[in-house]
């Protein structure tokens, strides 16, 4: 009885495996052959989606299809580029539609929209559409929009004339930090110290000198 068991046993054994490897066989050759009628989905999954990313966002912030999409290819980083026109239009007054041409324009959109965000606030929103162009104009955005609040938290002054002041201190410490270090300047009627290092002398050797040979007398 436990020989024929053990037959049975291997019968039903060869039969399972043999029916797995016909099951598996047609499931390859479908995988293999979606891969080549769709080889896109392979390609997208491949890509970062920054531009997804970056048009979805500016279309809910209120930009249009047309302005987003044009938008999102230029962009050298589009997740940054969609970060600005966000961050702006919800922290301030400004429309998603104004603040995308400004944050297009910028190095680094992210220090951009930091800048119009602190001095819309510091200004009460009264010179938004100015915080875009003077922000903008700023080879330092941070720095300038710590300016305007600086200045503002601590002097009464109108928004556009501390705007003026920050820009022009801003420009003033770039061309400083740009120019290169002046060169020495020698007063007049003095001449620079030139120290020279004399060459070394050969010694003089003392020469002998030649006595004739005398004959040799017997």
């Amino acid at each position: 009885m436990s020989m024929s068991k053990k037959v049975v046993n291997k019968g039903k054994n060869k039969q399972g495996s043999s029916t797995s490897r016909i099951l598996t066989v047609p499931i390859l050759a479908v995988a293999g052959w979606l891969t080549t009628i769709f080889p896109n989905v392979a390609v997208a999954a491949s890509y970062s989606n920054d531009y997804s990313v970056c048009a979805g966002s500016l279309v809910k912030a209120g930009v249009t299809a047309d302005a987003a999409s044009q938008g999102c290819a230029k962009a050298l980083h589009p997740r940054d580029l969609a970060a600005c026109v966000v961050k702006i239009e919800k922290q301030t007054q400004i429309a998603a539609t104004d603040a995308l041409s400004s944050c297009g324009k910028a190095r680094r959109p992210e220090e951009l929209a930091t800048c119009v965000v602190g001095v819309s606030s510091s200004t009460k929103e009264a010179v938004n559409p100015a915080a875009l162009d003077y922000c903008g104009r700023s080879l330092l955005p941070v720095r300038f929009g710590q300016c305007v609040v600086g200045l503002r938290s601590q002097i009464d002054l109108p928004p556009t004339q501390v705007l003026d002041t920050c820009i022009d201190a801003s420009d003033s410490v770039i061309g400083a930090s740009s120019s290169s270090t002046p060169p020495t300047i020698i007063p007049t009627g003095s001449s620079p110290s030139i120290e020279t290092t004399p060459f070394p002398t050969q010694p003089v050797v003392p020469t002998q000198p030649i006595v004739p040979s005398q004959p040799r007398t017997n």
